[in-house]
């Protein structure tokens, strides 16, 4: 039985789409929808703005209604009941993690219900929900250069350098609803693998880099999760008995 000082959780798209959000890179994702160099990159934002932003309000309005679910709400209980530190990486940019209680959250990916200022680089929470060309940064007053606090393809994910620092403590890896197609999230198990931690994909199919983890599990993220996060709640009170005895 383990008992693990550090859990190191990495979620993707398949952790949300049970709350409505969908996923991206599946036949009937977002992607296979919409054009992601015209909605995803700063080259179709520079290109058309205002179609770039009709697509993230349009996300935005989905998101508003989606309600944290039974996986989501398995990682708060394990951040807040087990006896090791528990932090989750996401590359999801809604808050679901938040509203399901979990404070240990690190978004790799920025947030939807944020906003950016081209000019200035000055982020902030949206009190109005949406983004417009006549939006106005708060800070340089700006008009007309404002932006989902969303990276973009072909931009850095904020926040490598704790992500890394995380990778090198911990002593579990898990992996939840990701495709393991995107770098560099894809080669955090390698490198939480090379730091010496155990590592376990859940996931509703293999992702790409499936071979790469010491355990698979596949099953719907509302049914593997919350099981999951039960076995490692059990084994941690048992190894907590031996210590006592």
């Amino acid at each position: 039985m383990s008992l693990y000082d550090k859990i190191l959780i990495l979620t993707g798209a398949g952790m949300s789409a049970e709350s409505g959000l969908g996923t991206f890179r599946d036949e009937n994702g977002i992607w296979s929808q919409y054009n992601f160099e015209e909605v995803a990159t700063p080259e179709g934002y520079s290109a058309d703005p205002q179609r770039c932003l009709d697509f993230y309000n349009y996300r935005r309005d989905i998101h508003k209604n989606a309600e944290a679910n039974a996986a989501h709400k398995a990682l708060a209980r394990l951040e807040a009941e087990y006896p090791g530190e528990v932090v989750v990486v996401t590359q999801n940019i809604d808050n679901l993690h938040e509203l399901a209680g979990s404070h240990r959250v690190i978004h790799m990916h920025g947030q939807i219900n944020k906003a950016k200022c081209n000019d200035c680089g000055h982020v902030y929470a949206l009190s109005h929900g949406n983004i417009e060309l006549t939006t106005m940064c708060p800070s340089c007053k700006v008009v007309g250069s404002q932006r989902p606090d969303v990276v973009w393809f072909g931009e850095m994910p904020y926040h490598l350098e704790e992500i890394q620092r995380e990778i090198d403590s911990c002593f579990l890896f898990i992996s939840i609803g990701t495709s393991g197609s995107v770098y560099p999230a894809a080669g955090f198990v390698n490198m939480a693998r090379k730091a010496g931690a155990h590592t376990v994909e859940l996931n509703l199919e293999p992702s790409d880099g499936a071979v790469q983890f010491h355990e698979a599990h596949q099953g719907k993220a509302t049914e593997i999760v919350p099981r999951y996060v039960e076995k490692l709640m059990h084994e941690a009170a048992i190894a907590q008995k031996k210590v006592v005895r």
